[in-house]
């Protein structure tokens, strides 16, 4: 072998090899971490990754997921080309067409849906990823729908509402300068991994940890102090016992109380009924854990919590929990203080960079007036009145009634039907659309039912606009050219408002328009120029903060305080909501002696997101079948063992499984890892077992009944 082989062979870049580093980021959790990857690319293809070194969200490092982006992007049923159905939907049979004849079909099956049921027939939705969403929201609003929606339905926003009813907006903690964490649903391990290494050298450094968590994990075991395990969706009972034993012992901020925030003598009324009467009882919690909890916060004054939208909103009486922890903070002074909680308002896709911008503006200013309420507004009041966008989880519901009007059409950027519950009845609403289009870089179960498939880019193949804390920004390149005939999704967008010629140039601009107008123009920073830039740069000073600044003048809620007792639904008691963050027992209604086990599904693990990477081999192979969690006494009384067949049923239906004995799950919990085709985890949930709050489905909190697979 010669040298350059050998060079070659080892992936070393320079002119002779023909290879060189191009500089990416991984979109697989968007929009969060949006790690920095140096792709090393020959030919045109890319043959190693690696973390990018100095980027703020990664420095050099790449987990289990980023690393598995090479087989990502060129797995064997990435879709190249435009198609159209030819087969029934869900059979999967297309043709190729060209991408002028997809535009002219979406066109004139988009504009006879406006025509023969009006524009708000047609629902907009976005799966993931979430870069170009902006874009396709101007593009619901540009075609005069009203239902533009997201995951998000599902994903986050019932915690930024919980935010906004008690707050004005969202508050990340200041945990480099707290003496405790609560570290609620607290599981970095496995999700925003950065978070692990920090944690683990902040606790080094002294600070104390509770970790509360239906399941052991690495979190538990490597950080906690104190293991607080409640049942599954009785965190809100756990937070107002543990406020009771605050206030009855006098360990609060009674003057910051007084004059920050508001309802509070009716919310120490409350939680007094959660006690040492009845709270082991409702959370599995001993009472002296709940005292201890109380004992660390009173010892350790200044806290923060982790904002963990997920876990604590998948139930039913999820946006309340999360009220109920967010009100630990106000009690104890802890809102709007150093080691507390701080205000971080947003700058761009949820995420906070420490410097304003018009995105909102962008969002909102097209947005068609005097149209039908948006799909779930009615169903949902608090969602519509703090969001306005279509709860996705009511979509099918509304396209098989009908009803408050008829939905014919669905436009979609990455559709995944297994992130609704009971998705049976998701794929059934997809059948009776008159007209589906599913943009996509997979075949997936979604896609198989659209009349059109258009072929999306990943991260690799476009450029994107990405803002980080501390007022960087940055603007990617594409690493490779698309792979067959791709496209990126805002391009898809753009493109269709043109050949539709819709009434909206600033969305007929495209996305760099938007990026350069309603983003940095205010930092005069041209887009052209962050394109040439390898890494993210500062283009915004980020305004230091001053503790109780935002108290001082005022929150962004009707009483201008910390609202324990939410005047927004105080206001509106046709809603038939509570304006305390009051408890509700949070399993389905089910018989409790037919289905004496709790299921439940999401929990994250290292080798996937979702649906995502289920079909990259390499990631399969570290959990290849769909197993369930259960715990080992549990396991013993229905006589299985590991790698047993289980069928976990419910009202809803039945799934079959492997088993794995563990203590790291409570006696009556099945915790199913979610993404699974062949053991679809949402089809056996109640697509009605929502939040009244939010619309959020109860991924965590399904009663079902479990016994052993016999063999056929």
């Amino acid at each position: 072998m010669t040298d350059l082989e050998k060079r070659i062979k080892a992936k070393i870049p320079g002119p002779d090899t023909g290879i060189e580093i191009r500089r990416t980021m991984c979109d697989i959790c968007s929009p969060g971490m949006h790690c920095g990857i140096n792709a090393y690319v020959k030919d045109g293809k890319v043959i190693k990754i690696e973390g990018m070194d100095g980027h703020p969200s990664n420095d050099g490092r790449l987990c289990s997921k980023g690393l598995a982006n090479r087989e990502y992007i060129y797995r064997e049923d990435r879709i190249k080309t435009p198609l159209k159905r030819v087969g029934k939907r869900g059979e999967g049979k297309f043709e190729p067409i060209s991408w002028d004849e997809a535009y002219a079909e979406i066109a004139e099956q988009l504009n006879k849906c406006k025509k023969d049921y009006g524009p708000e027939s047609v629902a907009f939705y976005s799966g993931y990823s979430k870069w170009y969403r902006q874009i396709l929201r101007r593009l619901a609003y540009a075609f005069g729908s009203p239902n533009y929606g997201c995951e998000s339905s599902a994903c986050y926003t019932a915690a930024f509402m919980a935010w906004k009813v008690a707050a004005g907006e969202q508050a990340d903690g200041d945990w480099d300068h707290s003496d405790l964490f609560l570290g609620w649903a607290f599981n970095p391990f496995y999700s925003s991994y950065m978070q692990a290494r920090h944690a683990m050298e902040l606790k080094e450094k002294g600070l104390k940890f509770i970790i509360v968590d239906t399941r052991r994990t690495p979190a538990t075991e490597k950080l906690a102090d104190l293991f607080l395990q409640p049942k599954s969706g009785t965190d809100g009972a756990l937070a107002h016992a543990i406020a009771n034993v605050l206030i009855e012992r006098g360990w609060i901020d009674k003057p910051y109380i007084d004059e920050y925030v508001y309802g509070f003598e009716e919310y120490a009324q409350y939680v007094k009924g959660f006690n040492e009467s009845n709270i082991e009882e409702i959370t599995g919690v001993p009472y002296a854990q709940v005292v201890q909890a109380a004992e660390m916060i009173h010892e350790n004054p200044k806290m923060s919590f982790n904002e963990s939208s997920a876990p604590i909103c998948h139930h039913r009486n999820g946006l309340q929990n999360y009220r109920a922890i967010t009100a630990l903070l106000a009690i104890t002074g802890n809102f709007d203080r150093i080691g507390g909680q701080i205000l971080t308002p947003h700058t761009y896709m949820h995420v906070a960079c420490g410097f304003p911008t018009r995105e909102e503006e962008y969002l909102y200013e097209t947005k068609p007036k005097n149209t039908k309420l948006p799909i779930g507004a009615g169903r949902f009041p608090l969602w519509d009145y703090l969001e306005g966008e279509m709860q996705s989880m009511d979509l099918s519901r509304q396209i098989l009634e009908g009803t408050p009007y008829p939905v014919k059409g669905v436009f979609a950027l990455g559709l995944n039907v297994r992130m609704f519950p009971e998705s049976k009845k998701m794929f059934e609403a997809l059948r009776n659309l008159e007209f589906y289009v599913d943009t996509d870089l997979f075949m997936t179960d979604a896609a198989k039912y659209a009349d059109i498939v258009l072929p999306a880019c990943s991260s690799f193949e476009r450029g994107e606009f990405k803002p980080y804390r501390g007022g960087l920004a940055w603007y990617t390149n594409s690493a490779i050219e698309p792979i067959g005939e791709a496209r990126s999704d805002v391009q898809i967008c753009t493109e269709l408002a043109r050949v539709m010629d819709l009434p909206d140039e600033s969305l007929k601009q495209g996305y760099d328009y938007f990026i350069q107008h309603y983003i940095l123009d205010d930092y005069h920073v041209k887009v052209e120029d962050l394109k040439k830039v390898e890494l993210p740069v500062k283009i915004a000073e980020v305004t230091p903060y001053v503790p109780m600044q935002d108290l001082k003048k005022g929150l962004k809620t009707p009483t201008g305080k910390f609202e324990l007792k939410s005047a927004i639904i105080e206001q509106h008691p046709e809603w038939g909501l509570d304006a305390l963050p009051t408890y509700k027992e949070p399993l389905d209604d089910a018989d409790p002696e037919k289905y004496p086990f709790v299921f439940t599904s999401g929990s994250r693990i290292p080798n996937a997101l979702h649906s995502r990477l289920h079909k990259v081999p390499r990631n399969r192979s570290l959990r290849p079948n769909p197993t369930a969690d259960m715990n080992a006494l549990d396991c013993e009384k229905i006589g299985v063992k590991e790698g047993d067949k289980i069928e976990i049923s419910t009202e809803r239906g039945a799934i079959t499984v492997k088993v794995k004995p563990t203590m790291t799950v409570p006696e009556g919990l099945v915790n199913l890892f979610h993404g699974y085709s062949e053991a679809d985890a949402e089809s056996i949930m109640d697509e009605n077992h929502l939040d009244p709050y939010s619309g959020f489905p109860a991924y965590r909190s399904t009663r079902c009944m479990v016994r052993k697979k016999e063999e056929a």
